[in-house]
C-alpha cells in the first residue's frame, strides 16, 4: 500500500505553543488510573499527620528539637546515615523505573502533576470547558468573569492554604496546629512557613504549571541520559498515522490517500505540556498517557484500530523484538534492592539507645593517699523509644575494679541525661598503665536494649 506523500509532509516541525496552555478535559484507561493515584497520594499525605501510635502522632519530624518520630521509633541527627539511604533508594528506583517506563513518574505521582491537574479540574469545573475558558479569558471582563474568576482562585487559594497546613502537620503537632491556628495564636515563623508554602502550591499549581516542569526541574534534561532503544515511552505510529488529514467517518482513508491520524488536534490539547506528540519523542513529554486516551477515542468513533498513539519502545517501533531485561534495567533494579536491604537490616540492629563516654578532661586519673586509682567519666544516655526506660550501668572486662553510678536512672521519651560515674581500682592490683573497659548500659523494663560501650582506665 502505497501513499501520496509529498515532501514537505515528512519536515517535522516541533510544536511551539504560545501563551497560557488551555488543558481539555479527558476521560480514559490512563486518566483513571492518575485520577486513583492522585486521590490515594492526597488522602495519604493529608492523613499520615493525624495516624497515633502509642499515644504520639506516628510521624512527626521535630526540626526544633532535632527528633524524628516514625511510628514508635526516635531518629535523631546521628541517624541521618538512614536518610541517605532513603535517598539513595529513591533515586536508583527512579532511575529503573524511567529506564523501564521513560518518565511515568512526572506524569502519574509526582507532586507538580497532582495539583497542576487538580487545579486544572477546579478551573473546568468553575469556567467551563477548554473552548469556554479560551473565550471567557478573550472577552471582555464583567459581572460574570469576574464572579468566576473569583471563585476559581478562591478555590484555589483554600486548596494551597490546606496543602500547606498538611504539610506543615509534618513538623508541628496536628492537634496544635490547627487548635492555634483556630485560635489566632501561631507564632511569626509558624505564619511565615504556611504563608510561603500557600504561595509557592497557589502560584506553582495555578500559574507556571508545565513551566516547572519544562524549564526548573532539572528531571526533564536529563532523562536521556537513563532512556534506550527499549525504553516505553508515549509514542506516535508515522508510518500508520501519515499522511494525516481530516475526513468524514464514513470515509475510506486508502482511497484518499491519507493514514489514520484524522488530525483532530486532540492530542495536543490534553496534552498538560502543550506539545504535539506526532512531531516525536520531545523532552517536554511527562508520558501521562493523555494523548493516547483522546486518540483512543478519536479512532473508536471513526472505527479504527486502537493504539496509533501508544506506550512503545524505540524498537517496537521499527517492529523489532523488544528486550524486557537489560543490563542497565538489571543493574537499577539490583542497586535499588541492596540500598533497602541493607536499610532494613540498619533498621534491625539498631539499638534504640545512644550512649557516648565523656573522660574528665581535668585529669585523666586521681590518686588518693590509700593508693586508690579513680578515673571519673560522664556518660551521655538518650532514650530513643517513645517511652520513658529506666537504665542501669555496669562495668565488665576490668576484674578488680569498682563502678559508681547511680541505679534506675530514668530517661523520658527522646531525651539525654548526662550520668557522672566513676571506675575505682588498687594501684597495687594494677599490671599497665592502661586498661581498656567496657560500660554496659542496659534498659530495666526491656532486656533487649542494652548497648556497650569502650573507654580506657588509666593509671601511674
Amino acid at each position: 500500500m502505497k501513499f501520496d506523500i509529498k515532501e514537505e509532509d515528512l519536515i517535522i516541525k516541533p510544536y511551539k505553543h504560545a501563551g497560557p496552555i488551555y488543558i481539555r478535559e479527558q476521560k480514559g484507561y490512563f486518566q483513571r488510573i492518575r485520577r486513583y493515584l492522585s486521590w490515594f497520594l492526597m488522602l495519604v499525605f493529608i492523613g499520615l499527620p493525624w495516624i497515633t501510635y502509642q499515644g504520639q502522632q506516628a510521624i512527626l519530624f521535630d526540626v526544633a528539637h532535632q527528633k524524628f518520630k516514625i511510628f514508635g521509633a526516635t531518629f535523631l541527627p546521628q541517624d541521618f546515615m538512614l536518610l541517605a539511604g532513603v535517598f539513595m533508594a529513591g533515586a536508583f528506583a527512579l532511575f529503573f523505573v524511567t529506564n523501564w517506563l521513560g518518565r511515568v513518574w512526572c506524569g502519574f505521582v509526582c507532586p507538580q502533576t497532582v495539583w497542576m491537574l487538580m487545579f486544572t479540574w477546579v478551573e473546568h469545573k468553575v469556567e467551563g470547558t477548554r473552548n469556554q475558558r479560551i473565550k471567557l479569558d478573550q472577552g471582555q471582563w464583567n459581572l460574570t468573569k469576574i464572579q468566576k474568576k473569583l471563585t476559581k482562585h478562591s478555590i484555589w487559594l483554600f486548596m494551597s492554604l490546606f496543602t500547606a497546613t498538611s504539610f506543615m502537620a509534618y513538623f508541628i503537632p496536628a492537634s496544635t496546629l490547627y487548635t492555634e491556628m483556630f485560635n489566632l495564636q501561631w507564632s511569626g515563623l509558624v505564619c511565615f512557613w504556611v504563608f510561603l508554602f500557600t504561595l509557592c502550591t497557589y502560584g506553582n499549581a495555578g500559574f507556571l504549571r508545565e513551566k516547572m516542569c519544562t524549564v526548573a526541574c532539572p528531571y526533564s534534561r536529563f532523562q536521556s541520559v537513563m532512556f534506550d532503544k527499549d525504553t516505553l515511552v508515549v509514542s506516535y505510529d508515522f508510518a500508520r498515522g501519515e499522511r494525516r488529514g481530516r475526513r468524514k467517518r464514513k470515509d475510506n482513508p486508502e482511497s484518499l490517500g491519507l493514514g489514520d491520524c484524522v488530525d483532530c488536534n486532540l492530542c495536543v490539547e490534553v496534552c498538560p505540556a502543550g506539545i504535539d506528540i506526532r512531531n516525536g519523542l520531545q523532552y517536554e513529554c511527562i508520558n501521562c498517557g493523555l494523548c493516547i486516551d483522546a486518540c483512543d477515542q478519536t479512532m473508536d468513533k471513526f472505527g479504527y484500530k486502537k493504539g496509533l498513539i501508544s506506550f512503545k519502545s524505540e524498537q517496537q517501533m521499527a517492529g523489532k523484538q523488544a528486550k524486557p531485561m537489560r543490563l542497565k534495567l538489571f543493574g537499577y533494579a539490583i542497586l535499588t534492592v541492596a540500598v533497602i536491604a541493607s536499610m532494613i537490616v540498619w533498621l534491625l540492629l539498631r539499638t534504640p539507645l545512644e550512649v557516648s563516654v565523656i573522660r574528665d578532661r581535668n585529669a585523666l586519673y586521681r590518686l588518693d593517699y590509700q593508693g586508690i586509682v579513680e578515673n571519673p567519666y560522664t556518660l551521655s544516655v538518650i532514650n530513643k523509644t517513645q517511652q520513658t526506660l529506666s537504665y542501669n550501668i555496669a562495668l565488665d572486662g576490668f576484674d578488680g575494679a569498682s563502678l559508681v553510678a547511680p541505679s534506675n536512672i530514668k530517661v523520658a521519651a527522646g531525651q539525654m541525661v548526662l550520668v557522672p560515674v566513676t571506675i575505682s581500682a588498687d594501684q597495687n592490683d594494677l599490671k599497665h598503665r592502661v586498661h581498656k573497659v567496657t560500660f554496659i548500659v542496659s534498659a530495666l523494663e526491656d532486656s533487649t536494649i542494652y548497648l556497650e560501650k569502650q573507654s580506657y582506665f588509666y593509671s601511674e
